[in-house]
């Protein structure tokens, strides 16, 4: 699952290619949407909540307002090219939409959850997530509020519940707990400073905003970006115990954790 700062560069490469853009021609390869043409439409603004993608549009000479909305998941992308290049983002059978203006086009590979709504109706899609870490809505005391909600609730689960914080994903789980020094397993109600431990992610997070690589060691070398993160069985970086692997949450699917048992002793 994307973490909410490779949405957020998304976001801004697609504002690079569409802001303030008409659309020439739109083609959209979903059953719901495939009578819909955008032709005319003006890009107002391409924003993220969270690991939500929201493209703001206006229609030519109503005063409409629609949002398309989409979420990358696993295997979700956007790509631009100038107009005229070859799309290189995948196979054909995976585009999802196409955005054409005069001088560029943006392409959503695999994408899921695409659907056009009016703006003022966002809420709709995005209006149940927790305070957003890269937003402007940042609240730590309203994180912090709902995540003692559920005090007895693991730590390592409930920071990947986006009702609590928008934005942190399976690698910022990991590396922020094994920064603070915190099992994945402990109860939120017996973390140490959950405020300091939600401005670490932030932190880390607006780090990397502006590349698509995730970093968190502060070495980008091949292999050395992450502490623990997708290092299962590999030597700490710290003290040299082998770093170990679980599933945790209500699925397995997509809920590896990864933790030293040294530097993250069990509570």
């Amino acid at each position: 699952m994307p973490e909410g700062d490779t949405v957020w560069n998304t976001a801004r490469l697609l504002a690079e290619a569409l802001d303030g853009r008409t659309l020439t021609r739109s083609d959209f390869r979903v059953p719901r949407l495939a009578a819909t043409d955008l032709s005319g439409w003006t890009v107002v603004e391409s924003a993220c909540r969270g690991k939500h993608l929201l493209l703001r549009l206006s229609g030519p000479g109503s005063g409409r307002h629609m949002t398309l909305h989409s979420h990358l998941r696993m295997e979700g992308s956007w790509r631009t090219y100038r107009r005229g290049a070859r799309w290189t983002g995948g196979p054909a059978h995976l585009i999802r939409v196409a955005l054409h203006t005069n001088d560029f086009t943006a392409v959503g590979y695999h994408l899921h959850d695409l659907a056009l709504v009016p703006t003022d109706e966002e809420h709709t899609l995005v209006g149940h997530l927790g305070p957003d870490l890269l937003g402007p809505d940042w609240d730590p005391d309203e994180a912090v509020r709902r995540l003692m909600q559920q005090p007895d609730r693991p730590i390592g689960e409930a920071l990947l519940d986006q009702r609590m914080a928008a934005g942190i994903g399976n690698m910022y789980r990991a590396e922020v707990l094994f920064l603070r020094g915190v099992h994945p397993l402990t109860p939120v109600e017996r973390v140490p400073d959950l405020p300091r431990l939600l401005d670490l992610a932030r932190r880390l997070m607006k780090s990397n905003l502006g590349r698509f690589g995730q970093v968190t060691t502060g070495d980008t070398r091949r292999g050395y970006q992450h502490w623990v993160y997708g290092r299962a069985g590999e030597p700490c970086r710290r003290c040299g115990t082998r770093v170990q692997r679980a599933e945790l949450g209500p699925t397995a699917q997509e809920r590896t954790v990864y933790w030293c048992p040294s530097c993250q002793p069990e509570p």
